[in-house]
């Protein structure tokens, strides 16, 4: 419908301009009002910062694919995995994105909560170990009498004795020293330690920030030798999806588009970072969710299988490594962990 003004003259009085004008601007109100009334709010917990990995959240509410599927998202920002779960588990919100190797963990030590993983992301998890070449790190032995940074809370750090056993490395000639999150790549970067524990997209990247050459850093990805594990995945509290199972369907089509939505246009993901974390490098957090999509995103599996769903072997095996990094109370039980029914068959095509 177009709103025709009249061709009035200049006579036209202001207080005929400021009535039009209020009432043009009740109708937008009106209409706002009604589609925001149509769409379901849905609180959403990150498991970290707003950076170039998130970005797919918000390529799906900045191309409406949440409001396709008549969902109001709100993404709130985290501080690890380990605060994204409970916040899922306790019904504060529904759904969030967190490791599912710590759900395993939760789980087993909260028997019962309703908390489950339902879309596989990383398909390859990030756990890295980054040195510098400079100070002879480029392969898992050469941490063989080396110092390593590692921040006791890293979800890196807690995989590396399932990791060291793998790659075969004598861990009596690795000296390891307690590091914080905000001090670990700035000591890599001044020589204080010889390579750290981290996300490799993160840790690569801020090393860059600090003026690392890129041609002196290694990134030793644990899953390329001979981690089995899985990365994070979006999780929902079992009762929210129990009583809204066309809701957590609608949710998780709508992840995946705004994955495929970043995964052909990495630029545009980085702005919608930017958009929302003013303090944001757009062009740093476009390098980092590149790295997220070649290294953890896109993997033989995922491109052979789509994305979304999980290998039953391959789980099996992650869970033995998980028991030499955390002595379980309780058998593992595969089905507490995750569920694809939530998923369409075939689970979500990579584009």
């Amino acid at each position: 419908m177009k709103i025709r003004l009249p061709n009035t003259r200049v006579s036209l009085t202001r207080n005929r301009i400021k009535k039009s004008a209020t009432v043009l601007a009740s109708v937008v109100l009106t209409v706002a009002s009604t589609l925001s009334f149509s769409a379901t709010k849905v609180p959403f917990a990150l498991d970290w910062k707003f950076e170039g990995p998130s970005a797919a959240f918000f390529a799906a509410i900045d191309n409406g694919h949440f409001a396709k599927a008549d969902l109001d998202v709100e993404v709130a920002a985290g501080q690890g995995s380990l605060a994204a779960i409970p916040k899922v588990a306790t019904g504060a919100f529904p759904l969030g994105f967190a490791d599912i190797n710590s759900l395993v963990q939760f789980l087993d030590q909260n028997p019962g909560a309703p908390v489950t993983a339902v879309m596989m992301v990383y398909d390859k998890p990030p756990f890295a170990v980054v040195g510098r070449k400079s100070q002879g790190v480029s392969a898992p032995k050469d941490l063989e009498g080396k110092v390593l940074g590692a921040p006791p809370p890293d979800g890196a750090w807690a995989q590396f004795p399932a990791f060291s056993e793998a790659a075969g490395i004598d861990m009596a000639n690795v000296k390891v020293e307690p590091v914080g999150f905000p001090t670990r790549e700035p000591m890599l970067a001044e020589g204080k330690v010889d390579a750290i524990t981290g996300f490799s997209f993160s840790s690569y990247l801020n090393l860059v920030r600090l003026g690392v050459s890129e041609d002196d850093i290694s990134v030793i990805l644990m899953a390329d030798h001979g981690l089995e594990l899985y990365g994070n995945a979006i999780i929902v509290n079992t009762d929210f999806a129990s009583e809204n199972p066309e809701l957590v369907k609608g949710f998780l089509a709508a992840v995946a588009a705004g994955w495929t939505d970043v995964i052909a246009d990495p630029a545009m993901g980085a702005k919608a970072v930017g958009a929302r974390n003013p303090a944001a490098d757009v062009a740093l957090e476009q390098r980092r969710l590149e790295l997220a999509i070649n290294a953890n995103v896109l993997t033989d599996y995922v491109m052979e299988n789509g994305m979304g769903g999980i290998d039953a072997d391959r789980m099996a095996a992650a869970l033995e490594q998980l028991a030499k990094n955390y002595e379980f109370n309780s058998e593992p039980d595969m089905s507490l962990y995750f569920t694809d029914a939530y998923l369409p068959e075939g689970n979500f095509p990579v584009k």
